[in-house]
């Protein structure tokens, strides 16, 4: 295991957390959206997210991450979902991992243990980003007008995730069920996605889930 030391950062005392997008209180907007909406959008708020760093072509590397986490490395633009932990990739040698909320500490120090002595990077970013889920018939709809990205599913089928630029700012998007997809964004960046998703989603209405 390698020398760094690893800190619980989520509060474990009284200490409130909050979502970047606490104050808009979607959860007063559940259920008040128009009827059979074409988009419902939900917040995966306060899960844990973890970039991975390491040599991909070095199989003790991947088979260091399937012990610890019980998934396969990603190939490039793919996403690997299992429960509620996803995989993905981002880069040649970089990887995020999504885990439920409170289970960051917890994979970071079991992949710290699998990967031993091999050159590796680890960093807890929960605090910095979060998940919008968008679902509907009409998502596709929504993603076209706000990023010039080809989602088209020949080119973007389930199972795939991207980095690009989306509503004139950048974050990730990955493509989870048939008609449903994942926004990755930037904690600073939240106030405006939402107001932007909830003018490019007018059309078909836009339903706020739990």
């Amino acid at each position: 295991m390698t020398a760094a030391n690893v800190y619980q950062q989520r509060p474990t005392t009284g200490a409130k957390a909050e979502s970047s997008l606490h104050h808009a209180d979607l959860a007063s907007l559940v259920g008040k959206g128009r009827k059979n909406a074409g988009v419902t959008v939900r917040e995966k708020k306060l899960l844990g997210h973890l970039t991975i760093r390491g040599d991909g072509h070095d199989p003790a590397f991947a088979a260091g991450v399937h012990k610890a986490l019980g998934l396969e490395l990603p190939g490039a633009l793919a996403v690997i979902i299992k429960g509620e932990t996803s995989l993905q990739w981002l880069g040649p040698d970089e990887w995020l991992l999504v885990v439920p909320t409170g289970e960051e500490f917890a994979a970071e120090q079991k992949l710290r243990e699998a990967l031993g002595d091999l050159h590796i990077q680890i960093v807890n970013v929960s605090g910095g980003q979060q998940i919008l889920e968008l679902s509907g018939p009409n998502v596709r709809d929504v993603l076209m007008k706000s990023t010039s990205y080809d989602v088209h599913p020949s080119n973007f089928p389930v199972g795939k995730a991207v980095g690009t630029v989306f509503a004139k700012s950048q974050l990730v998007i990955r493509h989870t069920a048939e008609d449903t997809w994942e926004l990755v964004i930037r904690r600073s960046f939240s106030d405006y996605w939402w107001l932007w998703l909830q003018d490019a989603a007018a059309e078909y209405g836009l339903s706020v889930q739990a």
